[in-house]
């Protein structure tokens, strides 16, 4: 015998040992891509065993992504083989509809989806708001409660896209319910691929053209404007071109095209063709899963591989002998067809146990990760059985849609209701006058910790918003990855022959509070020149927003060189820097040591060549870093605010890159603002009723704000 028929037997022996284990369910009534995909129709109506195993490989590669596992970094590529998969099932549907009746019936199609989708949606909705009431603090329960709100509506997608964007928000902790955003993007390509499809019908029934090769033409159409713009949205920002689904629809389109391939021109294959084709597909997938992480450039030209891979996969199978050969003996075996059966339940129900986990215990090790991911198995098979199929299957909601579309109703605004109740209940922060707080003031006449708070300014609810961060960003003169072109971002006097300018990345802009009443006080002409996560140091770095070499930070840095060397004729140069970066040379990260010498040669040539102008530059020390998120901790303690104090030995752990530089270039004057913000052995949360932190190591513009005395104090006195 053969290796490759042992094989075979012994795979048919697991099959059929398994199979009297896990019973089959009966076959839904309406075929559906997942993660939310129904379970497929019967056989005669085109019923796929190997596509509903592929939704298994889906799935288990974004478990084990989310578990942590090392030897998985690409597993997010799951979902890109559920785009495909969903894109193949709903237009095969549509179709069917099509040729059969000439045209589709909305309200059928959407009542399918309601009673599919929505029941269970809603209750896992309600798990993630129950439990995040008494674990999480009121500010993250914010942020759970809009998150509740987004995917109750399917736009989660768009508000990580937002998130993506906005440097500020890049610390903001994992949120239950953010794998929604597949959800989203699925929901919103069923609202247009209908009308799509039933546009294609009519303008064929005007013309006597082909539905199928209109449709094609159509599909194409789709694909390549979308990989066009995921190639240029990727390159340009990769964070928020990973949710929006202007980037993910040519995924869908290409299982639409498949769709409407006749299956007998693909029955046709050699046995030999479709075996090579399967093989190449499953192999292309876990090249993916295996070989891609969070570094790579992500959708873009890198989303082809698993995105042909499952389309390769789907192609294969087509005809009789198909099932026989290849992958279609792995993905048919009855353990991996009950995972592709349940695939829509567990990736409902996958994600909010890992970070409620995370919530309680820290960060999860790829083991512990594996047992959540285990233990969500239970509620997945559980509301399978009890919530998913008793809805899809109801004679009732399938003989009167218009009661399905109402049961779809009731659920999004009970989903909605969910969030709005969330934060309706989050306890919140009384807020202080600012012109009644101390701040950095308190720290002249009491030098110990403050323990508790009546009221804070600014809350911890408000601390990040828009409103609650300097003028600059509003102005659009902090610049985000993206962007290079500068405003004039003149503050101050205008017509001052007095020239400060401020220069650096967000820990210098921070500083702009103080810096603007200096200048209202004193008559300065203030320029501010900032750029988010772009270091002043002449060095390369990567981007983690963008995914890629972070190249705008190196136009931008030169032009503001030659703008302030040439054009400013500047009387003081104010700047400052993270000091953490890890510079790049020849495309690989440096090692911690080489990395910060890097950073102080490339910062030291950045302030030789601002020294140039005669004018005397302060480098202000980077604050301490808070090993918490302050406020988080704030908002849930503020009756203990001991608990929120960093040691400040650990809080003044880090580089000391400025100070280094500021000693090796004559003409600079380092400033410490250690002092005015930490006691003698801990830092602390909340200083005179101000809260110290907004984000991470950004100080609050209340608090900043105070300490202009402070830094008045420390400038030097501008050259002229």
């Amino acid at each position: 015998m053969s290796i490759i028929s042992r094989v075979a037997t012994y795979l048919h022996a697991v099959r059929s040992t398994f199979g009297r284990i896990v019973a089959y369910d009966k076959p839904a009534d309406a075929p559906d891509g997942s993660p939310e995909g129904a379970n497929p129709k019967p056989a005669k109506e085109g019923f796929r065993p190997d596509v509903e195993g592929l939704r298994a490989v889906a799935v288990g590669a974004v478990l084990l992504y989310h578990a942590g596992v090392p030897f998985a970094p690409g597993g997010y590529v799951g979902v890109d083989v559920f785009f495909v998969i969903s894109g193949f099932l709903i237009t095969g549907l549509l179709v069917r509809e099509l040729e059969k009746t000439g045209t589709v019936s909305l309200a059928r199609f959407y009542s399918r989806r309601a009673k599919r989708l929505l029941p269970l949606t809603v209750v896992v909705l309600a798990f993630v708001v129950a439990v995040s009431w008494p674990l999480f603090d009121p500010v993250r329960m914010d942020e759970v409660s809009l998150g509740v709100v987004a995917s109750g509506l399917y736009v989660m997608n768009w508000l990580l896209a937002a998130r993506a964007t906005d440097y500020f928000a890049a610390g903001l902790q994992a949120s239950p319910v953010q794998h929604f955003w597949t959800l989203a993007v699925e929901e919103q390509f069923y609202l247009i691929w209908p009308a799509l499809l039933l546009g294609v019908a009519w303008w064929c029934r005007r013309t006597g053209r082909g539905l199928r090769p209109t449709l094609a033409a159509a599909f194409a159409a789709v694909t390549i404007v979308s990989l066009a713009y995921s190639v240029y949205s990727t390159e340009l920002q990769a964070g928020a071109a990973y949710f929006s689904t202007l980037t993910r629809g040519w995924e869908l389109a290409i299982g639409g095209m498949l769709a409407i391939v006749p299956a007998s021109r693909l029955g046709r294959l050699p046995r030999w063709v479709a075996f090579v084709l399967a093989w190449a597909g499953l192999g292309a997938i876990a090249f993916a899963t295996f070989r891609f992480n969070d570094s790579t450039l992500f959708p873009g030209y890198a989303a082809l591989v698993p995105t042909l891979g499952t389309a390769a996969i789907i192609a294969a199978g087509f005809g009789a002998t198909a099932t026989f050969a290849g992958p279609a003996r792995l993905l048919t075996l009855g353990p991996v067809r009950h995972v592709g059966r349940i695939s829509y339940s567990w990736y409902l129900w996958h994600w909010p146990p890992l970070v409620f986990a995370a919530a309680i215990w820290g960060r999860l090790s790829p083991l512990e990760g594996l047992g959540v991911l285990a233990a969500s198995y239970v509620p997945a098979v559980l509301t399978n059985h009890l919530i998913e199929k008793p809805f899809l299957h109801s004679e009732t909601l399938t003989r009167f849609p218009r009661k399905a579309l109402a049961l779809g109703g009731a659920c999004t605004v009970s989903s909605v209701a969910l969030g709005l109740l969330l934060f309706a209940v989050t306890p919140s922060v009384p807020e202080a006058p600012e012109n009644e707080v101390a701040g950095a003031a308190a720290l002249q006449s009491d030098h110990s910790l403050q323990k508790s708070a009546k009221a804070v300014n600014p809350t911890p609810r408000e601390a990040e918003t828009k409103e609650n961060r300097p003028q600059m960003y509003a102005d659009g003169c902090h610049l985000d990855p993206p962007e290079t072109e500068v405003p004039e971002c003149v503050y101050g006097n205008p017509s001052s022959k007095t020239t400060v300018v401020l220069f650096g990345d967000s820990h210098a802009m921070q500083w702009f509070p103080a810096l603007n009443e200096l200048a209202k006080e004193r008559d300065w002409r203030l320029v501010g020149l900032t750029k988010a996560a772009c270091p002043p140091a002449e060095v390369h770095i990567y981007n983690a927003t963008l995914r890629r070499s972070y190249r705008e930070c190196d136009e931008w840095r030169e032009r503001m060189l030659e703008r302030i060397v040439q054009d400013e004729d500047p009387s003081l140069v104010v700047t400052s820097s993270l000091p953490t970066y890890r510079p790049r040379e020849d495309g690989k990260r440096l090692r911690r040591e080489a990395g910060e010498e890097a950073m102080v040669e490339g910062y030291a040539s950045t302030l030789r060549k601002l020294r140039s102008t005669g004018a005397p530059i302060a480098l202000i020390e980077d604050v301490p870093h808070p090993d918490k998120n302050i406020p988080e901790c704030v908002s849930r303690s503020l009756d203990q605010l001991e608990r929120c104090a960093i040691p400040q030995g650990k809080a003044l752990d880090y580089p000391k890159v400025n100070t280094r530089v500021a000693e090796g270039v004559e003409g600079v004057r380092l400033i410490d603002p250690t002092p005015v913000v930490c006691l003698e052995k801990a830092c602390p949360a909340v200083v005179g009723d101000v809260l110290v932190y907004r984000n991470g190591a950004h100080l609050t513009a209340t608090y900043v704000r105070t300490l202009t005395p402070w830094l008045g104090n420390q400038l030097p006195e501008p050259a002229g």
